[in-house]
C-alpha cells in the first residue's frame, strides 16, 4: 500500500458523494467541537455558484475531502477533512494545494479560511503561507459548553 497520495487520486465530487463525505466527517471531526456539517448544509452549499467539492481517494476509499468556493476574486476553504487512519500521508496537503490552485485558476487574489483555535490543522495552513488576520472570541461552542475562538486565516495568491 502506498503511503503517499498521488495527485491523480484527487477528483471532483458532487451531491452523489455526500453520504461518503458525511461518514468521513463523522470519523474525522471530534464531536466535542461540533465542526462537522450536516448533509443538508453541504447540499445547500454545493447548490451555490462557485462551490467545489474535491475528493481524495486512496486504495478505493474516500480518504479526505475539501469543500471550497470562489466568489468574485476571493477564495474560501469551507471544510477540509482527512480520515484519521490515513493522516500524515500528504492527503491534506494535496487537497489544500488543489484548493489553492483552483482559486488561483478562477481568478482569486486570496484564499480565506476560518478554524477553531487549537485545531491541529493550523500547522498545515501556516506551512502553506496562511497567516492569521482576525479572530472571533468564543465563537464556537463545544458539546460540553466549552467556548473556542474562531481564527480567520488568509493567503495572498
Amino acid at each position: 500500500m502506498s503511503t503517499q497520495l498521488r495527485l491523480t487520486d484527487l477528483r471532483p465530487g458532487g451531491t452523489h458523494d455526500l453520504p461518503a463525505v458525511a461518514a468521513l466527517m463523522a470519523d474525522a471531526f471530534d464531536p466535542r467541537f461540533g465542526e462537522a456539517w450536516t448533509s443538508a448544509q453541504c447540499m445547500g452549499m454545493l447548490a451555490l455558484p462557485g462551490v467545489a467539492l474535491m475528493l481524495a481517494d486512496q486504495d478505493g476509499l474516500l480518504a479526505g475531502f475539501a469543500l471550497s468556493r470562489v466568489v468574485v476574486d476571493d477564495g474560501e476553504l469551507l471544510l477540509l477533512a482527512v480520515r484519521p487512519q490515513v493522516r500524515g500521508r500528504g492527503i491534506g496537503t494535496a487537497l489544500l494545494r488543489a484548493v489553492i490552485a483552483d482559486a488561483r485558476e478562477r481568478g482569486a487574489g486570496r484564499v480565506h479560511l476560518e478554524m477553531r483555535s487549537g485545531n491541529s490543522a493550523a500547522a498545515l495552513y501556516r506551512a502553506h503561507g496562511f497567516t492569521q488576520v482576525g479572530a472571533r472570541r468564543d465563537y464556537y461552542r463545544g458539546g460540553q459548553g466549552e467556548r473556542f475562538d474562531a481564527l480567520t486565516l488568509s493567503l495572498t495568491l
